[in-house]
């Protein structure tokens, strides 16, 4: 039987050492991709087959043609970490996928209701989240694990949400296995401004991350940007903290290149993305771009016409023309494009 790689010999144990020690350097931010969606939305969350002629989006993808996907992904080498269900990394793992790759080999710790986003005919998301967790870490093949909570502003919620964390960890050091911490914003009215949902979450995080050991903590933390103030104040507060993003909805590349740059500029130095890669035309020149944005040798503007121009050169149709997909459609990310 093949086991995960020894994440010492990882990028990703690389990079957070130099991170750790306040040695960040060009080509230090790590990305990651969230090919957990089977956890979160079964069938169509896999995405749909595109045209090896046209680029064109089609029928859905069946489960050995998103493992084929996983797989290309994997191989290319430019990703950080692959995270993913416990069921397809054990299935990578025997078939030696990353054994050639210095990618770190991850997988989903808990499913929270509120992660359960494509579910047809679901309204699961209507609801406070429910801390679900259906992954056995004594049989989980990847060294690192993800565990997500969802503060919204309800004691009884928030402390039983933190309660079942706590067991999660305990669970987690006796089965040697990491975790990092992702933190949504809320899915239900909170009674808190818009904009200062993220200074909440920050609020949230340092006091959860204050009555943990170091034994105990996440290896980092992973948050919705809310914009460049609660980032950088997040960032800022203790430099021991790793900080990553996740990607929230598809949106254009734009959009996508965006979001990195932004994150990268105010302090984070980690993102995870789901649907911005596994929606793109190509998914291995998404990386690629993405990887030249954080490591500020384009602009995001300047990956996006890029991004078109590989598009072009394999006589693939994109999905949105390029004056469309170079517009930004996210509000947060607007106030602050440079």
């Amino acid at each position: 039987m093949t086991t995960s790689p020894d994440y010492r010999n990882t990028r990703f144990w690389e990079k957070l050492s130099r991170i750790r020690a306040g040695q960040y350097r060009t080509g230090d931010f790590m990305i990651a991709d969230a090919k957990d969606v089977d956890v979160a939305g079964g069938v169509p969350s896999m995405g749909r087959c595109r045209d090896e002629t046209t680029g064109a989006s089609g029928r859905l993808r069946t489960r050995p043609e998103f493992l084929d996907q996983v797989r290309e992904l994997i191989r290319q080498d430019v990703l950080d970490i692959m995270l993913s269900s416990t069921a397809t990394i054990e299935q990578l793992t025997d078939e030696g996928v990353f054994d050639e790759t210095r990618v770190l080999s991850a997988f989903r710790g808990n499913e929270a209701t509120d992660a359960w986003v494509g579910i047809r005919g679901g309204r699961y998301r209507d609801f406070p989240p429910r801390p679900y967790r259906g992954a056995a870490l004594e049989f989980a093949r990847a060294p690192l694990c993800l565990y997500s909570v969802t503060y919204i502003n309800d004691a009884e919620h928030d402390a039983s949400s933190l309660e079942t964390y706590a067991r999660f960890r305990a669970e987690a050091r006796a089965n040697d296995k990491m975790h990092f911490l992702e933190v949504f914003n809320p899915n239900v009215e909170t009674g808190i401004a818009e904009d200062q949902i993220g200074f909440f979450i920050n609020d949230c995080v340092i006091r959860t991350l204050a009555s943990l050991t170091r034994r105990e903590r996440p290896e980092f933390l992973k948050v919705a940007y809310n914009g460049p103030a609660s980032l950088e104040e997040l960032a800022g507060h203790d430099p021991s903290m790793v900080i990553g993003v996740l990607g929230g909805g598809s949106g254009t590349h734009r959009d996508t290149f965006e979001l990195l740059s932004q994150a990268e500029r105010y302090g984070a130095r980690l993102a995870l993305f789901g649907r911005k890669i596994n929606g793109s035309e190509d998914q291995c020149a998404m990386i690629r771009w993405m990887r030249r944005v954080v490591d500020r040798d384009v602009s995001a503007d300047e990956a996006v016409r890029g991004y078109h121009g590989d598009l072009q050169k394999q006589g693939l149709a994109p999905d949105r023309s390029l004056e469309n997909d170079l517009r930004i459609t996210d509000s947060i990310l607007e106030k602050a494009a440079v």
